[in-house]
């Protein structure tokens, strides 16, 4: 219930009831029973006239005046008189206000069938405009952004449509904002709740994901083989350079075997044998 309703029904309340006081107070003096019925109808009749004309306007909304059908006023929030009969209140809601766009059915670029459903937050600036200006403002942005996402929607491929959401929903919001201004309307933000494709085509999109992330496996182990193959070169370089460097190695992995009976390691040449050979061979060269 608006809180002139309630305003104005305690006034013809209370002017019923002082008309039916007076009324009383006069036949009890007069003792004539009309006297009574004068006051009564006194009340009734300032009790309805209070009632057409007494208006309260919320804190989050104007009120626009038309005097026998002409733009008279525009009424701030508080109590408000009008002339009954001859004024016409019009109450336009000031707060921001949250529109779903129902689902719509668009074809991107590269000719994919897409539905793309959001919700648009706006609030009227121009309160005149709003209510004398267009029949319907909050039906008149919902059409709009219905047709404005369709053409957005149109003019990129998939790929961007599902990589650029928040482009998208900045250039919907700019486009609508320039015909709704002329309504006295101010669009905050539009916000895509939902892009459904179609369900090939998302397998489709899966297959590639998988494919992409099996591709990327591939290129990190190559990458991975061709460092440990250049560090091996590089260790094998450096124990050539040096005659003790192979024996220690040796060593080494015959240690991290272990103390284990299972582990049985036979060497057919010493290596004292191959280092003998290997100085031989280069004694014979010079």
């Amino acid at each position: 219930m608006r809180p002139s309703t309630a305003v104005s029904t305690l006034l013809f309340f209370m002017s019923l009831f002082a008309g039916a006081a007076i009324g009383a107070v006069m036949a009890a003096e007069s003792k004539d029973p009309v006297a009574f019925a004068v006051p009564l109808a006194g009340g009734f009749v300032l009790g309805l006239f209070l009632r057409a004309s007494v208006k309260v306007v919320a804190q989050w909304e104007k009120m626009i005046v038309l005097r026998l059908g002409k733009f008279q006023s525009v009424a701030d929030p508080g109590l408000r008189l009008l002339v009954p009969v001859l004024d016409t209140p019009m109450f336009v809601n000031m707060r921001v206000q949250t529109v779903d766009v129902s689902k719509q059915q668009a074809i991107t670029q590269d000719n994919v069938p897409v539905l793309v459903n959001g919700v648009i937050f706006f609030k009227v600036i121009d309160p005149e405009a709003a209510a004398l200006k267009v029949e319907n403002y909050w039906q008149a942005i919902v059409r709009l952004a219905q047709a404005t996402l369709r053409d957005v929607v149109g003019k990129l491929s998939l790929d961007e449509l599902l990589s650029h959401q928040e482009r998208l929903e900045a250039e919907i919001a700019r486009n609508v904002e320039e015909t709704s201004k002329r309504w006295g309307l101010h669009v905050e933000a539009i916000k895509l709740e939902d892009i459904d494709v179609p369900e090939e085509l998302k397998k489709m999109m899966s297959r590639q994901a998988s494919s992409e992330r099996e591709k990327r496996a591939t290129i990190i182990k190559a990458d991975g083989d061709r460092q440990a193959a250049a560090a091996l070169a590089e260790a094998a370089s450096t124990m050539a350079a040096s005659p003790g460097a192979m024996q220690l190695r040796v060593l080494q992995t015959l240690d991290g075997l272990g103390p284990s009976a299972s582990n049985t390691v036979v060497l057919a040449v010493p290596l004292e044998v191959i280092e003998s050979m290997r100085a031989y061979i280069a004694a014979r060269k010079d």
